[in-house]
């Protein structure tokens, strides 16, 4: 899973990878200091590998993972190549999903590159850039479908029609994920690669001071929620600042600075829930002296194709998955107990895998 996170110049969007990545990208108070997407990969919480850890002893635990690119400050004109946009969209395009910085945040030190600061217009700046760039790439579809509908083929009328109808949807504003679509139209747009198709996570960034206010109470955050309300997407408030200072510390010590400051958890395990919900993921879990490992499926997975995670041959040549939930093993505390008791369960090829399955796959290749 990539995440590209994104947003103008100097709203914290390097502060926050950094913090969250410790990958060390330059974070400094002019536009365009990130030129090369900086990429950091970063273990994905979860307190059930613990519990394993204590179970088995293994050699090693293996989370799961994810990939932050912090793509760079994208300003105005960027769909037209301003300030290098060209360059920035087509990373973009690359990931999964984006994280959208907003700054949400007062400080005369730090430059704003409208000015001020104004959580919805800079929100409107980064999205209409995006449809501006899906709007050319939908106008070519739709005009190289339009001169084949003369060979003949009903699907090149069907497609001109459907890309005609998303053109004036991006026309209006609107971004592609918003586009009411049928499954053989979603089809198509998949193989449009639009950048407003991908889901969106907007990170509120927000002063230090401000952590314990109330979201009602800080303007700024209501103020994106009103404009991500709009378009059905997930605002996640963050201290880019705090996080910084949270990566610093060991794990005792961070966990009391969050219980002092009332959050309980940090952006980190909050941000990857949050894609985690966002993308259809979820985690499964295997186990032994060797490894304990999380590994990432879509929601939905059935138990071959989750197998083929591990390894093609354990796909294509799966008999059965034997299944526990976590929290059975963990009440039980082992899987011979989970044994003598009946729990554990023998699926088939039809199993679709829930999150917190401990598996063992069973194969013959």
């Amino acid at each position: 899973m990539k995440l590209g996170v994104v947003g103008l110049p100097n709203v914290g969007k390097s502060t926050l990878f950094n913090a969250i990545t410790n990958a060390g990208a330059q974070a400094a108070n002019y536009p365009f200091c990130t030129i090369e997407p900086n990429t950091g990969v970063v273990a994905v919480p979860d307190d059930r590998l613990r519990v394993l850890d204590s179970m088995y002893h293994p050699k090693k635990v293996t989370p799961a993972a994810i990939e932050f690119v912090d793509i760079a400050g994208l300003v105005k004109g960027a769909s037209r190549g301003e300030g290098l946009g060209n360059k920035f969209l087509s990373h973009i395009r690359e990931c999964d999903a984006i994280v959208h910085v907003v700054r949400c945040f007062e400080d005369e030190n730090i430059i704003h590159v409208d000015g001020s600061v104004d959580p919805a217009r800079d929100m409107e700046t980064i999205n209409l850039e995006l449809i501006f760039a899906d709007m050319e790439t939908v106008k070519k579809r739709e005009d190289k479908a339009a001169k084949l509908i003369k060979t003949g083929e009903k699907k090149y009328g069907e497609e001109a029609a459907f890309a005609h109808r998303l053109y004036e949807h991006l026309e209006s504003g609107k971004p592609a994920r918003t586009f009411a679509v049928t499954e053989d139209e979603k089809e198509i747009m998949k193989d449009y690669f639009l950048l407003t198709s991908k889901p969106v996570i907007y990170a509120a960034n927000i002063a230090e001071d401000a952590v314990s206010l109330p979201d009602e109470e800080n303007p700024f955050v209501m103020e994106v929620k009103e404009a991500a309300k709009a378009e059905g997407a997930e605002v996640l408030v963050i201290s880019a600042q705090i996080e910084e200072e949270i990566a610093q510390m060991e794990e005792e010590e961070k966990q009391e600075f969050l219980n002092d400051l009332g959050i309980g958890r940090s952006g980190l395990d909050r941000l990857v829930s949050a894609c985690y919900d966002l993308l259809g993921l979820i985690s499964f879990l295997t186990c032994g002296e060797d490894e304990c490992r999380a590994w990432t499926i879509t929601k939905g997975t059935k138990a071959p194709q989750a197998a083929g995670k591990i390894h093609t041959d354990f796909e294509r040549g799966f008999i059965r998955a034997e299944i526990v939930p976590f929290e059975t093993l963990r009440d039980l505390g082992s899987m011979t107990a989970c044994k003598e008791k009946g729990l554990v369960r023998s699926e088939g090829k039809e199993y679709v895998m829930q999150d917190g399955d401990v598996t063992l796959f069973r194969f013959n290749v």
